[in-house]
């Protein structure tokens, strides 16, 4: 006898699972009804009208509610059912069955709970009785269709006779699969409009095999979209091999489990919408495996270990982090610790918490949080956001359980609260980085603490003491840290301490997963890179010495920074983007651009550069800049909502808007930014490590309903190399851990070095920290510092190269201690006096670099002769490497000015050098290029055309258009001459551009 490997088979260990027997096993045998199994349902007591189990749907009501029954009977007594029936159905048809299940059904006077909720551990006994009396079921060939009888569903799963859950089972050893056939026989092979398909009745559609398993929650016939619900594996999509069983085992032995199914539908699955909107215009959120997997987990670690820990949740874009963190939030306050002995824990009957504190950018997670806990609460108003610390002051009186603040605000709500430590917090902290590995994460230990004691029971050594202390992950707040991209700091802080010395996230759900699941698209499928070449020409005759290396950086970031520099690359990108953005109609004519460019100054001249060349072409469309504050630019003051023309809030919900598809930025928007209408990103712009993944990844939201893919996305980088690209993501692709702890002993020998210097006396730094704890006024601090200050300054005479290494290595040591003091394991009470000093001295520090002078005389010595750029990298394919990434801590060795001989060269060596690096447009010689410039623009200006049709027209649009046919006519004459000059003209769109415009450059000045 062979196994069975048909589709009947699965059907079957689902069934056995479920219920203890088969369908097969039972034949012409009355179903068991084993205490803890499902119930074993009957194909013929389903009712294809209602979507019921009648035989036990009624059975639940009469045995749980009868007295709530006998007042329809006493009434009704011949269409009692009728009546419940039909006032079931109106119901679920308006608000859905999510609603009655959660809400219960009024008929008449007369009340019904259709599903006694899960306990939690401080429930009485009667709610565990309760929900034992809910009968979970499962029935296989459930014949759904009034209009076609003979159509079956291979299984459904209800809760006291109303269904839940459908599932199509497929074979994947037949060559049948859940992910094609499966979802094929959803869309085309059933029938949605019958009533156990329509929206709002079963929770979720789901297509299984031995493999995979794929859901949806609204069937809409070709138009089904479905989502994978599968564990993931080696960091990506589908599930690990099962030694136990099939892959998709977990399914049946957690997911359907009693317990997780009635979770589920209290504490996740969401309908969303507005209240005034009819139910099909609705989504449901059924939660996705790591989704529910990640706040179990959590869940559950808490209330076994209790307050006092700490997480790092390592969830890619794509992922669903606002839900995650909704249900972490809202499930968080009413977790109660396993045992009395739990840390943190007040009793088994008090939540282990008092409120969850969310600190967060994302401006809809404030209302996503209060929309969804309304739906999950019986108490409403528990969400408070909180801007200042009165506000949350107030909040925690008035018994607000979630409480909403922002990374910036955070530090300021918390100044001024003088003791929490009675109470007991959970921080969840969204997109953890720096602003959370240093100071302002001190401030929010600090608050979290023990406070402010009374000054007179506390010498100065205890209150140093305390203050480091506080700096700790407090006893009374567990962290919650979610982010894709964590740095080694965030690592250290957050994530687990392995056997070995190493730390791992708590929780991962990977990029690589994200993309191969659908719900991110690849970012790095279309790479292209441009490789800017220069010729610089001297324009002074003396040859004076500079630091090659220094010059070099110098001359390019004069380069990059020029008009001329920008308007060329302006041209190509808006070029490319008309040609292959816009004329294409991409996204249904929708999508959009962003210009990543290399600071604020850039960013507005790039914008300038846009908006003339849109509107001297005249397209239909518009462009927006996005920074922060104010900037002067060649002598005008500039800001953000003058130069787009409305307020600076608007600018986000206006680049929605179709009339405006490029967005120009230097820093702003470049994280937590979602627009899914943007497809395309110019970056001239130093993008690496955490700042190159966030950036790039504006571009990586999926946008299903106006067809968005992988092919359309394009990035054209002007500054940037593939292998630093690729580097910047690797780490970040599957899962990232750090080796080792930071070895903090650095902190003794920086500390000892900048002793030995004499800036400060260390009496003075007890002075400092001794006034500024007791809270005395900033006059009585500042002649300290202002004295160390000016022995660094002046009293010392200390040689530039030992001022650099002073300030750098005091910069080196606050950063360090100020990331590591609320994790070591130890104190030392001098790190944490000198920490507070130096923080106030540095930027009284004033450093120079020898060479800056000769420097900036540097840029007076040369003119910008042309500006050009190769591609070199054309749509390329990013690979990435699927390997997790470990990181290394924090460099352990003291970091401070390098002191050498610096190579330095004449001002014409390096002009030649620079030239030789970065003009390489064709293979003639500067002297050659130049002579052959000047000849193409003498042709032009003998162009018959020239005087009539360039030089006294006023129109810029038909004075470009004359130009460039002008340009053709004259390369065209001189191909023959100049064949390799012709073919690059002719082939490289890039270097067209750039040669067009240092022509029209010298045309309209004259030279």
């Amino acid at each position: 006898m062979v196994s069975n490997t048909k589709e009947a088979a699965l059907e079957q260990a689902i069934q056995r699972h479920l219920t203890g027997t088969t369908t097969e096993d039972l034949t012409n045998q009355p179903p068991p009804a084993e205490q803890g199994y499902f119930r074993f349902g009957q194909p013929s007591d389903f009712n294809a009208q209602y979507a019921i189990d009648t035989k036990l749907f009624w059975e639940f009501l009469e045995t749980t509610q009868g007295k709530e029954l006998a007042k329809l009977k006493d009434r009704s007594p011949v269409d009692w059912q009728r009546k419940i029936l039909e006032r079931f159905d109106r119901l679920v048809k308006k608000n859905g069955l999510l609603h009655l299940l959660k809400k219960g059904l009024a008929v008449d006077d007369a009340a019904f709970t259709l599903m006694y909720a899960a306990p939690l551990a401080s429930s009485a006994a009667k709610v565990h009785e309760n929900f034992a009396a809910n009968i979970f079921s499962v029935t296989r060939q459930v014949r759904y269709s009034e209009t076609n009888p003979g159509e079956e569903i291979d299984m459904v799963l209800f809760v006291n006779g109303l269904a839940l859950i459908t599932v199509e089972l497929k074979n994947a050893w037949t060559g049948q699969t859940a992910r094609y056939h499966g979802q094929k026989q959803y869309r085309e092979g059933r029938d949605a409009t019958q009533t156990l398909l329509q929206f709002g009745r079963a929770l979720v559609h789901m297509t299984v095999d031995t493999d995979e398993v794929f859901m949806t929650t609204k069937l809409a016939g070709p138009a089904t979209f479905f989502l994978p619900f599968n564990k993931g594996h080696n960091e990506g999509e589908g599930n690990p091999p099962n030694p136990n069983g099939h892959k998709t085992a977990y399914l049946w032995e957690e997911v359907f489990a009693k317990e997780s199914l009635a979770g589920i539908i209290q504490h996740f699955v969401l309908l969303e919408g507005k209240s005034t909107d009819p139910l099909a215009k609705k989504s449901m959120i059924f939660p996705r495996y790591h989704q529910l997997d990640v706040v179990r987990r959590l869940l559950s670690h808490a209330a076994t270990n209790g307050v006092g820990q700490s997480y790092l949740i390592q969830h890619s874009a794509g992922s669903g982090k606002s839900n995650s963190i909704t249900w972490a939030a809202y499930q968080l306050i009413d977790t109660y610790p396993a045992s009395a002995s739990v840390a943190g824990g007040k009793a088994l009957d008090q939540p282990l918490f008092d409120s969850v504190i969310v600190v967060t950018d994302r401006r809809l997670l404030d209302k996503q949080l209060r929309d969804n806990i309304n739906d999950f609460s019986e108490v409403k108003n528990i969400v408070a956001p909180a801007m200042r610390s009165a506000d949350l002051k107030s909040a925690l009186e008035n018994g607000k359980k979630i409480i909403i603040t922002t990374i910036q605000k955070f530090p300021f709500i918390i100044e001024g609260i003088a003791d929490l430590s009675d109470k007991r917090f959970a921080v969840i902290i969204d997109e953890a980085h720096s602003g959370q590995s240093g100071s302002a994460h001190d401030n929010m230990n600090r608050a979290m603490g023990a406070g402010d004691a009374d000054p007179d029971e506390e010498d100065l050594q205890d209150r140093i003491l305390a203050a480091m202390q506080s700096r700790k992950m407090r006893g009374n707040a567990s962290y919650f840290a979610f982010t894709a991209t964590p740095k080694n700091t965030t690592l250290e802080k957050f994530g687990e301490l392995q056997p070995d010395g190493s730390f791992k996230p708590f929780h991962g759900y990977s990029m690589k997963q994200a993309i191969e699941e659908g719900f991110i698209l690849n970012v790095l499928a279309n790479y292209t890179t441009y490789k800017s070449y220069y010729e610089i020409q001297k324009s002074i005759v003396d040859n004076p010495l500079f630091d090659t290396k220094k010059a070099q950086k110098k001359l390019r970031a004069h380069v990059e920074r020029s008009q001329q520099t920008i308007n060329t690359k302006a041209e190509i990108m808006l070029d490319h983007f008309i040609e292959q953005v816009v004329t294409p109609k991409k996204l249904h004519g929708k999508a959009k651009g962003m210009v990543v460019t290399q600071n604020i100054e850039a960013a507005i001249r790039y914008y300038k550069a846009l908006t003339k060349l849109l509107a001297g072409r005249g397209y239909p469309l518009k462009a927006l800049i996005a920074f922060s504050g104010e900037k002067e630019v060649d002598g005008v003051t500039y800001t953000e909502a003058d130069m787009n023309g409305f307020p600076e809030s608007d600018t986000r919900h206006k680049f929605d808007e179709d009339e405006y598809r490029l967005l120009v930025v230097a820093n702003k928007y470049l994280t937590g930014f979602d627009q899914p209408k943007l497809t395309t990103m110019y970056v001239d712009k130093k993008l690496q490590h955490v700042l190159a993944v966030q950036a790039l990844s504006r571009l990586n939201r999926s946008a299903p309903k106006l067809g968005k893919r992988t092919e359309d996305l394009f990035i054209l980088d002007f500054f940037n190399d593939v292998a630093d690209i690729k580097s910047a993501f690797d780490p970040f692709y599957t899962v990232t851990t750090l080796s080792s702890a930071t070895d903090v002993n650095v902190l003794h020998e920086i500390k000892d070095a900048l002793d030995a210097v004499g800036v400060y006396e260390w009496q003075e730094v007890e002075d400092f920290v001794a006034r500024y704890f007791a809270g005395d006024d900033a006059q009585s601090l500042s002649p300290i510092i202002d004295t160390a200050a000016d022995r660094f300054n002046h009293q010392l005479t200390l040689a530039d190269n030992d001022k650099i290494d002073f300030k750098i290595k005091a910069r080196q040591f606050v950063k360090i201690y100020g990331q590591m003091a609320s994790i070591m394991p130890f104190e030392v009470v001098e790190w944490e006096k000198l920490f507070w000093l130096l923080k106030f001295l540095i930027p009284k520090l004033h450093i120079t670099d020898p060479d800056q002078d000769m420097l900036d005389e540097l840029l007076e010595a040369v003119d910008l002769s042309s500006y050009g750029l190769e591609r070199t990298r054309l749509n390329q394919d990013i690979e990435l490497d699927a390997t997790p990434t470990e990181l290394d801590p924090q460099d352990p060795n003291p970091r401070g000015y390098r002191d050498g001989e610096q190579e330095r060269d004449p001002l014409d060596d390096i002009i030649h050098t620079f030239n030789e690096r970065w003009f390489q447009g064709w293979g003639a010689t500067p002297e050659e290029q130049r002579v052959k410039f000047i000849n193409v623009v003498n042709g032009i200006r003998a162009h018959p055309d020239f005087t009539q049709k360039y030089e006294e027209n006023t129109d810029p649009y038909n004075r470009g258009l004359a130009l460039e046919k002008m340009m053709q006519d004259v390369m065209l004459k001189r191909r023959k001459e100049e064949l390799e000059l012709y073919k690059l003209f002719a082939s490289d769109p890039a270097f067209k551009a750039a040669w067009s415009q240092s022509i029209e450059t010298v045309l309209r000045t004259g030279v």
